[in-house]
């Protein structure tokens, strides 16, 4: 008995002695743990203390989303503060598809049950039963718009599904730009809390047409608008149609013009569906005014005289320019078109009209011509110059024709003998016979050199898009590097009476006249009005004062008695009170009809005012063409100048603060 005793007591021992050793396998699964614990806390603690701004915004762009809005265009003014293009209210029939939350899915499920009443085995889609649900529930309220205004609209479903998947936060639009009685209809019967609303938005307005339509330019319409210093860069965004300027003063100052976006900052739903009130909200603003250097009043009377005078058909383009600051009163182009059909957007059959007349081009900076005998003023000022005339010095005798270096050369004016003429007759009689042997006494490389003096080879860098860079004033270098050939005494002579290779833009002619008239070289013109803006001052012409007075009598006189006498001695072209100076020209396009030309200034003593004028569509080689049809729309420009002048308005509209 003892010794069991001492045997079982030497196993309890042992026992015990076991348990308390350490075993390595479970001292290591207690780090392991301890490890594993230890992560999961600094894990924790990690994204609770340092990753919490990322959480914040992964759920900020799962949760929010942008709405932005943009700001009304600027408006654009003439001179006298007159409204050339605005804003007018655009209103439309939309649908607020994310309030139709409840609807949408009660329809699914009637439209499910009704299937399933059928017993129809092949049944459609979840995503199907969800896209009839919505069209059905938008033709409801379709129809509601329909019985007001006694339409019979459908629902375009292609267009729905788009806008659902893409556009889910922007009113869906029903019915696009109403007619003012429909919008009264509906203001007047709609709910006021309904999902369905008339949506007031801006579009472009244009007061008078088709006038000043290449100025002004027109719009498109702008997907990616943006809002700047709004917050929400990195939430989705969804975003209204702005609009960008396309041609014009809309295209060049499309950056002052465009309006400052607004926007709203939504949280949605897991579908989708905004939960109102917004988080931020600001209002879109107008963008900032122009004041143009345009006379309003001088430009649509130089329309209607380019019809009147000239004809329905004819292509024609007018510039007038402020003398002493070169801003332009008149940029008249023809043919050209309806801007109002330019809102919102141009259909296909305003576009093929305005195609087939070509009447996109603004023809007073993209339509090169040869000047005609309206350079024979420069011809004069390099002659006198270089000292190869003397005003009071007949050079030659014309007869009508002259026989030189074995070729004739004619005096196209149609009077036939001029005798031996002085400077001044020669301008006032345009005497192409003159002029010849001027440009042979002066030689051509004198005569270019002038003309490069006066910019007439170089663009004017006028606030527009479009302007045609092949002015071209040609000399022995020109000639050897575009055509392969030597100059001649023809090609002198051609160049003399404005003809030949010589290319200018009306802008030009323009500037070129106003420049003769401040007796200096260049006129920089512009498009923007300012107050007491500073008359331009370049380097002086360099005449002696009888080499200027004589060039004045010439330009005189063909108002008074040479090439536009006969036209301008009409009533209605007679300027009481003001002496002005003026030049005609018909120039031959080779393969087409004659270019008419007419350039004047006034008044001749104190010059205020100076126009070019260029009509296409004359009868081939005839050359009072100039006077006949040009010089009629320069005097009359030159009459409403003056009588404006003479006798003001009582009242100015004032131009709306910016």
């Amino acid at each position: 008995m003892a010794a069991n005793d001492t045997n079982l007591a030497d196993r309890s021992g042992s026992l015990v002695e076991s348990h308390k050793s350490y075993q390595p396998r479970v001292i290591f699964f207690h780090f392991v743990i301890l490890a594993l614990l230890a992560t999961l806390v600094a894990g924790l603690a990690y994204q609770q203390l340092f990753n919490t701004a990322r959480h914040r915004d992964t759920e900020r762009m799962q949760n929010q989303r942008r709405i932005l809005v943009p700001g009304p265009r600027g408006n654009i003014y003439d001179r006298e503060g007159r409204l050339l293009v605005g804003n007018r209210p655009r209103f439309a029939v939309v649908l607020y598809l994310d309030e139709l939350k409840a609807e949408f899915i009660s329809e699914a499920r009637i439209i499910r049950r009704n299937y399933a009443e059928a017993g129809d085995k092949d049944l459609p889609t979840r995503d199907q039963f969800n896209q009839i649900a919505r069209a059905s529930v938008v033709q409801r309220y379709l129809d509601q718009v329909n019985q007001i205004l006694q339409r019979h609209g459908n629902v375009d479903l292609v267009d729905l599904r788009k806008h659902f998947s893409r556009e889910l936060l922007l009113p869906y639009t029903l019915i696009d730009d109403l007619e003012p009685a429909d919008y009264a209809k509906l203001v007047e019967r709609l709910p006021v809390k309904s999902p369905l609303q008339v949506y007031a938005s801006s579009t472009r307005f244009y007061p008078y047409g088709s006038t000043l339509a290449h100025t002004l330019g027109y719009i498109g319409v702008e997907t990616d608008i943006d809002a700047e210093d709004f917050p929400g860069d990195d939430l989705k965004t969804f975003k209204m149609k702005g609009t960008i300027g396309r041609d014009g003063l809309e295209k060049v100052f499309d950056t002052r013009l465009q309006g400052e976006a607004g926007g709203s900052i939504f949280r949605v739903s897991p579908a989708g569906y905004k939960i109102n009130p917004p988080l931020e909200k600001r209002l879109p603003v107008q963008g900032k005014n122009l004041v143009t250097s345009i006379d309003l009043d001088l430009q649509r009377v130089a329309e209607e005289a380019i019809v009147k005078i000239a004809g329905d058909d004819m292509v024609g383009s007018v510039v007038a320019l402020d003398v002493r600051t070169g801003e332009v009163l008149v940029m008249a182009s023809k043919p050209d078109y309806d801007l109002t059909h330019f809102t919102p957007r141009p259909s296909h059959d305003t576009i093929a009209d305005i195609e087939a007349r070509q009447a996109w081009s603004n023809r007073t900076i993209s339509s090169a011509y040869p000047p005609g005998s309206t350079f024979k003023i420069l011809t004069s000022i390099a002659a006198m110059r270089a000292g190869a005339i003397d005003p009071d010095t007949p050079i030659i005798d014309c007869e009508g024709t002259l026989r030189k270096n074995n070729r004739t050369y004619y005096c196209y004016n149609g009077r036939g003998h001029h005798g031996e003429v002085l400077l001044a007759d020669a301008i006032a009689d345009s005497c192409d016979i003159y002029f010849y042997q001027a440009g042979w006494l002066t030689d051509a490389e004198v005569v270019a050199a002038e003309a490069r003096r006066f910019h007439l080879d170089q663009k004017t860098g006028i606030e527009l898009p479009h302007e045609t860079g092949r002015m071209v004033i040609p000399d022995k270098a020109y000639k050897e590097r575009v055509r392969g050939e030597k100059w001649y005494p023809g090609d002198t002579a051609n160049m003399a009476i404005g003809q030949g290779d010589v290319l200018v833009t009306p802008l030009l002619m323009a500037c070129f006249t106003a420049s003769v008239a401040r007796n200096e070289v260049i006129t920089q013109p512009t498009l923007i009005h300012h107050d007491n803006a500073p008359t331009q001052h370049t380097e002086s012409i360099g005449l002696t004062a009888k080499q200027r007075a004589a060039l004045l009598a010439g330009m005189e006189g063909c108002i008074t008695h040479g090439t536009a006498a006969k036209t301008l001695a009409l009533p209605e072209f007679h300027i009481p009170g003001v002496r002005f100076g003026g030049k005609t020209g018909t120039a031959q396009v080779p393969g087409k009809k004659n270019v008419a030309w007419f350039i004047c200034f006034a008044p001749l003593e104190n010059p205020e005012i100076a126009v070019a004028v260029a009509i296409e569509g004359d009868t081939p080689n005839e050359e009072y063409g100039g006077g006949r049809y040009a010089a009629p729309i320069g005097a009359t420009i030159l009459r409403k100048y003056f009588d404006k002048r003479n006798h003001p308005p009582a009242f100015s509209t004032p131009i709306k603060p910016e």
